[in-house]
C-alpha cells in the first residue's frame, strides 16, 4: 500500500486565483421561483426582486410591509434571521431603510425584504408574526430612533432612558455625546443610566 502511494503522481496544481476578479453584479430576480412564489401569495407588492451575490432582496413601500411579510410567514419563512436599518440622510426616497432577513427550514429559503423610511414615519411592528423581533425593534429605535407602531414595550436596550441621540445615525457626532456617565460608577439612579456620584471625582 505504501509502495502504491509512492508511485502515484502529485495532483496538479491549482490554477492560480483570477488577477483580476469579477465583482458580482446585481440582477432582475422578477422570475426567480421564489419571487414568483411571493408574487402569486401577495400579488403587486414587490417592487423590485434583486439577486446579488446568491441572495434574493424584495423591495417594498412602506404602507405594503407588513402585508408582504405576513404572506411570508404563511409561506413558511418561519425564522426572523435579522432585522435592521440602513440610514442614507440625504437619500430623497427616505433617509432610512429597514431591512428583514427571512429563513425556510423546509428547504432553506432565505430572502431580504427591504422598506425605504422616512424621518419621521412610523414602521408596523412585526412581533406578533415574529416574537424575536421584540428586542431587535428595540435596537433599531435605540440605534436610529425609528418608531415601530403597536410594539409591546418600545424602549431603549444598547443604552438608558434619558441617553440622547441614537448612535447609529449619520448625523450622531463621530466623537460620541458626553453623558455624564463614569468609567466605573459607583451609583446607578432607578431608570436611568450610569452617573458619577455627587462629590465623586
Amino acid at each position: 500500500m505504501a509502495d502504491e502511494k509512492e508511485n502515484q503522481s502529485p495532483p496538479p496544481p491549482k490554477k492560480p486565483w483570477e488577477e483580476k476578479p469579477v465583482p458580482p453584479q446585481p440582477q432582475d430576480a422578477r422570475e426567480h421561483p421564489l419571487v414568483l412564489e411571493v408574487e402569486r401569495a401577495c400579488p403587486g407588492r414587490v417592487r423590485e426582486a434583486v439577486a446579488f451575490a446568491g441572495q434574493i432582496t424584495l423591495k417594498v413601500e412602506l404602507e405594503h410591509l407588513l402585508e408582504l411579510l405576513a404572506a411570508l410567514k404563511g409561506l413558511g419563512y418561519a425564522f426572523l434571521v435579522d432585522l435592521t436599518a440602513v440610514d442614507w440622510k440625504d437619500r430623497p426616497e427616505g433617509r432610512f431603510e429597514v431591512v428583514y432577513w427571512v429563513h425556510r427550514f423546509a428547504d432553506s429559503a432565505r430572502l431580504r425584504v427591504k422598506a425605504p423610511v422616512p424621518e419621521g414615519a412610523e414602521v408596523p411592528s412585526v412581533v406578533e408574526l415574529w416574537p424575536t423581533a421584540n428586542w431587535m425593534e428595540r435596537e433599531v429605535f435605540d440605534m436610529f430612533g425609528i418608531y415601530f407602531a403597536n410594539h409591546p414595550n418600545l424602549e431603549r436596550i444598547l443604552t438608558w432612558e434619558g441617553f440622547q441621540g441614537h448612535p447609529l445615525r449619520k448625523d450622531f457626532p463621530v466623537e460620541g455625546v458626553d453623558t455624564g456617565a463614569a468609567i466605573y460608577p459607583d451609583v446607578f439612579p432607578p431608570g436611568g443610566g450610569p452617573v458619577k456620584p455627587k462629590g465623586g471625582a
